[in-house]
């Protein structure tokens, strides 16, 4: 279970003697392959903190809160922004530059996106050589575990480059630690190709996924991996592979995969996968796992998410940087009895958590003392008011940002101080849902774009969550009304803040030719992201992207 994955992280050193959670932040040099020891699998607990190193470094890069896989793919699409809010979020123009799709191959963000991965997937590859290196009993385990943890690893390590492949495309491949010194470009085809054999190899290797792996890939990881890279088969190697993807999503909907907390089925409640104690949920099928008063591991999210005073609002310990804002017009999208609406979204006046009667005052920007109210519109609203001007003829865009511009998020709940589980919501990477929609849009796309009722079902099935029984018949969706564009509007929804919009709006299309706010239509080549420059000077061997020499 949960707590005693954490705690094993405790007692093994990893957060407190190695690193933290919210560490993994040193990014002066590129790391293909980062050395751990050669002189250090003596036993088992040995062994398993350098199985388990990974999964510390993955909250760095897979979750909100540092420039990693996140902040490149959600800032650059068509829901979220950072803008500039007074004077706070400037910050060298990277959110600015990420919403209008001007950045360049010495942004620093993608820089340390690509550190932070390419660091994460050498702390898979140092044990995987060392595991495959030595006799079991020489480590005090079995050979049935030797095998287990080397498939993890590889499973792993096959995440890191999924998602590393879906923001540069064409990369070096590395399963050698520091062979060789300078790894040539790989191309799109050849990473996919590279990625599905590894799964392939490896997914009967691991367990299925129990309350024991809670937190660890599984097989039913192994199998969501497969599902993903299968979906967007036809962006990465000009091939559809529709069923392929569909029978990956079988294996999990038919339950191979297993389940962290029983047989995997969708949660009941839209809140179930993103409270404190989503470690119950029964879809979670990979998560960063968190336990605050077992290991005092915590979420690195609110950095980006919460309002300088947000412990006012949830009645917890965390406040934010006032970062991240749904775009003008998106939460519009929402009906208005759309549970998600007011579920997942903060918007209007905000209630002090412990008197409700009292609202939430303003900290650190233009509302200072005064009741914080959250608007959809990203304007300053606040000297529209001071000078008697009408608000509405004001520009809005990513510099013209007030303390409270903004829907904010609260999808994931940290719960208050007294909460069994406070600070210690696990960020959930893949759920049944996801595999649900996946399944039902390879469905349409075999079928010409037109939606089956198998479809319709597999969507009716998770939205149908998001309604009361009484709202619910007249918003069901119809083989008439799923359209693919209803799709993408309706993934939009379920999975805001989840990572996934960017590859969404390239799968469908739309990620250069779209139009947003005040974003307009890119180039084709910002599909990828560049290679930066800096790795560039480090390693002769690696070709830019197009569109970026």
């Amino acid at each position: 279970m949960k707590r005693e994955f954490k705690k094993l992280i405790y007692v093994l050193g990893i957060v407190g003697g190695l690193t933290t959670l919210n560490g993994c932040t040193n990014l002066e040099e590129t790391v293909y392959d980062q050395l751990i020891t050669d002189n250090y699998y003596n036993n088992k607990l040995e062994v398993l903190s350098a199985v388990l190193r990974p999964y510390t470094h993955a909250n760095a890069w897979a979750t909100p809160g540092q420039s990693g896989y996140w902040r490149l793919s959600e800032y650059s699409a068509d829901q979220l922004a950072w803008p500039v809010k007074g004077r706070h979020g400037q910050d060298g123009g990277d959110w600015i530059r990420l919403h209008y799709h001007t950045w360049t191959p010495d942004e620093g963000t993608v820089n340390n996106a690509w550190n932070l991965m390419f660091w994460g997937m050498g702390l898979c590859t140092d044990p995987i050589e060392n595991l495959e290196k030595r006799a079991p009993q020489e480590m005090g385990i079995t050979e049935e575990e030797r095998l287990a943890y080397i498939g993890e690893l590889k499973l792993f390590r096959a995440f890191h480059y999924l998602k590393i492949m879906e923001l540069w495309g064409n990369v070096p491949i590395v399963t050698k630690v520091g062979e060789p010194l300078s790894p040539p470009t790989a191309s799109k085809a050849e990473v996919f190709a590279f990625i599905e054999k590894e799964i392939l190899d490896n997914i009967n290797n691991v367990p299925v996924l129990s309350k024991e792996m809670t937190g660890r890939v599984s097989r039913a990881a192994g199998y969501a991996m497969l599902v993903d890279l299968y979906l967007n088969a036809e962006v990465w190697t000009g091939t559809a592979r529709w069923d392929d993807c569909i029978a990956a999503a079988n294996q999990l909907i038919n339950g191979a995969g297993g389940g962290q907390n029983g047989q995997m089925a969708l949660d009941v409640n839209i809140t179930d996968a993103f409270r404190p104690q989503n470690h119950l949920s029964k879809e979670v099928l990979m998560a960063i796992a968190y336990d605050f008063k077992i290991s005092n591991t915590q979420p690195q999210w609110p950095a980006d998410f919460f309002y300088f005073n947000q412990r006012d609002i949830t009645g917890g310990g965390r406040n934010g940087n006032d970062g991240t804002v749904l775009i003008p017009g998106v939460f519009a999208t929402f009906d208005n009895n759309d549970l998600r609406k007011s579920e997942w979204l903060l918007h209007g006046p905000q209630m002090r958590f412990d008197d409700p009667t009292r609202p939430v005052l303003g900290a650190s920007d233009e509302y200072q003392g005064q009741p914080v109210v959250f608007v959809d519109n990203i304007r300053r609203n606040l000297e529209a008011k001071n000078n008697g001007t009408d608000p509405e003829l004001l520009p809005s865009n990513m510099t013209t940002g007030e303390g409270t511009s903004g829907v904010r998020f609260n999808k994931y709940k940290l719960g208050h101080l007294a909460h069994e589980f406070y600070n210690s919501t696990d960020w959930n990477l893949y759920r049944l849902t996801w595999i649900y929609f996946a399944k039902a849009e390879a469905i349409m796309r075999k079928n010409g774009g037109v939606a089956t009722p198998e479809a319709v079902e597999l969507i009716n099935a998770s939205k149908s969550r998001a309604y009361t029984a009484a709202d619910w018949p007249a918003k069901a969706y119809t083989t008439a009304s799923l359209t693919l564009d209803e799709l993408l509007a309706e993934r939009g929804r379920e999975f805001i803040f989840e990572g996934f919009r960017r590859q969404d709006l390239i799968r469908f299309g739309k990620f250069h030719t779209g139009t947003w706010w005040d974003h307009q239509p890119s180039d084709i080549n910002k599909t990828l992201f560049p290679i930066p420059n800096n790795q560039r000077v480090l390693n002769a061997n690696l070709a830019q992207n197009p569109g970026y020499n």
